[in-house]
């Protein structure tokens, strides 16, 4: 029988590579780390790169794994979920992987003005009904360049042509520089090969439904202007795991 999640939270809290910082806590405790995340825990000057709802984090251990001259941190609230990859990392002997709980929407009080080169989005939730709240929206963009560095590159892969499509029209609104894109990753071949290399367990099974995978890869400049798309997108006509339409609507923006 598998662990509980009180069980979880309770070895999470030993474990060297997760930091905790829900909304509440970093209300009132500063994250000294902030800056500082390869002296102070990878010692070592390699790039940094984020999954940001990272789940059970098995996209950032499987990155990491794939890459060891790259530090990698997923980021998630759902702390049940995170114990997953994390512990996998600590029994792998990962040092490349940490991962950080707390809420996407103060980011950037967690890293520090170019600290980050990169982030995944891996089948985040497309959240149809509040544009405010998708993590490719200039929302959150903003945040993220608050810590990445100029032009650095985000990574979106996703089963919802509606999150696809929205950030598609996001990119090219904003101008911002396009370097892979496919509304069918696994039918592409080089150079989407990075992209297809790792898979999720939901992943295995949106596929197994019928569903195309989508990405998306672009850099995101200090310097640009961020505006929000004004146009209608069809909403998904299916219901993912744990997700629905939440709306009677066939399109939002």
């Amino acid at each position: 029988m598998g662990k509980g999640k009180l069980a979880k939270f309770a070895d999470m809290e030993t474990y060297e590579n997760v930091f905790q910082y829900p909304y509440s806590v970093v209300e009132h405790v500063p994250f000294e780390m902030q800056g500082h995340w390869r002296e102070d825990y990878f010692h070592n000057n390699n790039p940094i790169v984020l999954e940001l709802g990272c789940g059970k984090g098995e996209y950032t251990v499987g990155l990491a794994k794939k890459y060891p001259d790259v530090n990698f941190i997923g980021v998630d609230i759902k702390g049940a979920r995170m114990w997953t990859g994390a512990t996998q990392a600590l029994q792998e002997g990962l040092k490349n992987v940490a991962f950080l709980r707390t809420n996407i929407e103060i980011i950037e009080r967690f890293f520090s003005e170019g600290e980050v080169q990169e982030i995944w989005l891996t089948f985040s939730d497309p959240q149809m009904k509040n544009p405010r709240k998708r993590l490719t929206s200039t929302y959150f963009l903003e945040r993220y360049r608050k810590f990445l560095v100029d032009g650095g590159i985000i990574h979106l892969k996703t089963d919802s042509n509606f999150l696809f499509t929205y950030t598609d029209y996001m990119v090219a609104h904003n101008h911002l520089p396009v370097l892979l894109s496919t509304r069918n990753l696994y039918a592409e071949g080089e150079p989407f090969a990075e992209a297809a290399s790792i898979q999720t367990y939901y992943e295995g099974m949106w596929i197994a439904r019928g569903l195309d995978i989508k990405y998306l890869q672009f850099r995101l400049p200090q310097n640009t202007k961020l505006e929000e798309p004004d146009v209608e997108i069809e909403l998904d006509d299916y219901r993912s795991y744990h997700r629905d339409k939440r709306s009677s609507k066939d399109k939002a923006k």
